[in-house]
């Protein structure tokens, strides 16, 4: 696992912890973007496909594979941040195997060189969530981590949405038949819970966020919000002045809380 850097957020100027992401390479070994803390990092207010993935060299094996650019949501302002990567290197040419001697003369000719071929990693011991539980059986199990999914589609952003509030505790989760509409919010339903995912590119306004909260608050239930590029400053102070649980979610499909409802839901689980 990569350790904690800080990144500082251009709008608030305020200092957040990020650890960069961990991707699975074709040969088994993780992959993390290499981050380049030394360039400021960019706000993000228009997304698109081509600069939301960016290019990685496995250190194993050499193959270069698309991921997805480092995002991070600001906790104080929710403003959604690009963090620089250092690009690639162009590998330096290979010598090749010196030539032997010309026709006719006597020499020794020397075999090229072979590399070492890669030795297959251990198996990775199992974690704690595999090992005989150390408590009593009356004891809670701790929460599993959540495991997320790359977002690359409208549709994989509602699914993650979704798989996330199952992990949180909320039971039955339902998506909506058909595909989702790129350019409006996306409802989730449960018992006790009512909430909305917004697979745009733009940030969600102070209307979304009281649209969700008169939802919820006609059915009896929990309002959240879920969204790609961040939220106003109007949607975040309505939030938490209604106390409404923002998340935010990047590419790699981790959804981030930005206010203190979201701290405390996750901290609480449904």
């Amino acid at each position: 696992m990569a350790d904690a850097v800080p990144v500082r957020c251009p709008a608030c100027l305020r200092e957040n912890s990020y650890i960069a992401p961990v991707f699975p390479c074709a040969c088994g070994s993780p992959v993390t973007p290499p981050l380049d803390l030394a360039g400021p990092p960019e706000p993000l207010t228009h997304r698109t496909w081509s600069d939301s993935w960016v290019a990685v060299r496995c250190t194993a094996c050499g193959r270069e594979s698309e991921w997805p650019h480092p995002e991070l949501g600001c906790g104080s302002c929710g403003t959604v941040v690009q963090i620089p990567v250092h690009p690639l290197e162009t590998p330096e040419p290979v010598p090749g195997p010196e030539p032997g001697p010309a026709p006719g003369r006597t020499g020794e000719v020397r075999p090229p060189q072979r590399t070492a071929p890669l030795r297959p990693q251990a198996p990775a011991e199992p974690g704690p969530a595999h090992a005989p539980p150390a408590t009593p059986p009356a004891a809670p199990v701790p929460r599993p981590a959540f495991h997320p999914v790359t977002i690359r589609t409208a549709r994989d952003a509602v699914a993650t949405a979704a798989l996330y509030l199952r992990w949180l505790g909320f039971q039955d989760v339902r998506q909506p038949d058909g595909r989702p509409i790129p350019s409006a919010a996306v409802d989730l339903r449960a018992p006790g819970l009512v909430a909305q995912v917004d697979p745009t590119t733009a940030p969600a306004g102070l209307r979304a966020v009281e649209c969700v909260w008169l939802n919820g608050l006609t059915a009896s239930a929990t309002s959240v919000y879920f969204a790609l590029a961040g939220y106003t400053q109007d949607a975040r102070t309505r939030a938490d002045d209604l106390g409404i649980p923002l998340f935010v979610m990047d590419l790699t499909g981790m959804p981030q809380p930005v206010n203190d409802p979201a701290d405390a839901l996750v901290g609480g689980g449904a």
